[in-house]
This record gives structure tokens, C-alpha cells and sequence, in this order.
């Protein structure tokens, strides 16, 4: 399902068949579609979810207006939609979205689950964004004695020469079929591609589009 089709996603889900609770309402869980990252969660009712299906853009209802909230229409921060699923007991929908601006609370931050005992955090996504981050951290603020910043010292002459290293020793594994050592030497190769990556300044999220592309 596209968000630029959204006509696809009005039989998405039956809407009459999902278990409300007594006010009418179902929560919706928001995600987005490529790496994950929980955004949001908010109270879906019946209309609600007819005008996402319709739109495919997000509706919710919000209990302290008391009315049909179009999320982003204020703040420009729309949620294309892409999927929506719900779960085994028909009582909580999954709503995978494309967020526009990658701003998803009203405090500013991507995701509202960005906090751990008060303090503030990065919101997860796969592990992949999550060792993305880290290398992006040490190319931005270097730490003495980092591998990874070493890396980024020796530029492109050093970091590709690794990928070709890497790659080299995945074809070896894969020829021993060593299934640990497959494990191994891939997480190697991802690792060293996230760093050449992050040397270019190209988020990891636009490779995860470009496979999103080719998927359909």
C-alpha cells in the first residue's frame, strides 16, 4: 500500500469489524516505514480510521478536543500512510507511515518515545539506524582511540579499502559455508559500508528507499 495511492488502502481494514473500546476508540500505533522507529500513539474511532483509509494520510481523534485531528495539518508534518494492519484481537492498529519532516511529536523531536528516567534519547529503530547513528556520532564528535574515527581519518583510501577486505572474506565464508562465519564477516561488510556512508553524508534511511523502491 502507497501513501500516493490511497485508494488502495480503503479496504485496508473492515472498519466495522474492529473491537472499540466503550468510547468507540482503538489505539493506533505509529511506525515509520523504513527503519521502525515507534513515532507515536494516539486514539483511532471508526471515522477516524475511514479518513485515513480515504485520505491515506493519518486522521485521529483527539479525546481532549473532542474531535477529528488530521496530525500535521497545523504543523506541516503529515504521516503518508503505507500500511495498516491490526493485531490478532482486532483491538490496537499498526499504522506504518512516511513522516514528512521527520518530526512526528509536538515537542520537535522524531519520535515522543524519546525519553529514558527523564532524560532524552535517541528513539530506536533497527539496528542497522542504531549503528548508523553511533558511527555518525564519532565522525561528529571524534573519541580518542576509536576505531571508527581512525577510520574517518584515513578517508576513502582507508575506509574502501576495507569494504574490498570485507567483501573479500564474505565470498571466503560463503564458499567454506560457514554459517557463523557468514554472520560474522556480513556484519563486517555492513559495518564498513555504514562508515563510507557516513563519510559521503548519505543517511542510511535514502539506501532503505532506493530497496523500498525496488521491492514493489
Amino acid at each position: 500500500m502507497s501513501a500516493n495511492e490511497p485508494t488502495s488502502l480503503r479496504q485496508a481494514i473492515p472498519v466495522t469489524e474492529i473491537r472499540y473500546n466503550d468510547q468507540g476508540l482503538v489505539p493506533a500505533i505509529v511506525q515509520d516505514y523504513l527503519d521502525g522507529t515507534v513515532l507515536m500513539m494516539a486514539w483511532m474511532n471508526r471515522e477516524s480510521l475511514q479518513k485515513t483509509m480515504e485520505t491515506g494520510e493519518t486522521w485521529f481523534w483527539s479525546r481532549s478536543r473532542q474531535e477529528l485531528w488530521h496530525k500535521g495539518a497545523t504543523s506541516g508534518h503529515l504521516q503518508k500512510v503505507h500500511t495498516l494492519r491490526y493485531d490478532c484481537d482486532s483491538d490496537s492498529l499498526l499504522v506504518t507511515v512516511e513522516q514528512i519532516g521527520d518530526i512526528a511529536c509536538h515537542t520537535e523531536e522524531r519520535s515522543c518515545f524519546h525519553q529514558i528516567d527523564g532524560k532524552e534519547v535517541a528513539p530506536v529503530g533497527d539496528t542497522l539506524s542504531q549503528v548508523f547513528e553511533v558511527i555518525c556520532d564519532r565522525r561528529d564528535h571524534p573519541v580518542e582511540g576509536s576505531y571508527t574515527v581512525k577510520l574517518f581519518n584515513g578517508g576513502d583510501n582507508k575506509i574502501l579499502k576495507k569494504i574490498g577486505e570485507e567483501s573479500a572474506e564474505v565470498v571466503m565464508a560463503c564458499k567454506d559455508d560457514d554459517p557463523d562465519a557468514i554472520a560474522s564477516e556480513v556484519a563486517d561488510l555492513f559495518y564498513h559500508t555504514l562508515v563510507a556512508l557516513a563519510h559521503h553524508k548519505v543517511d542510511v534511511r535514502e539506501v532503505y528507499r532506493k530497496l523500498q523502491q525496488r521491492r514493489r
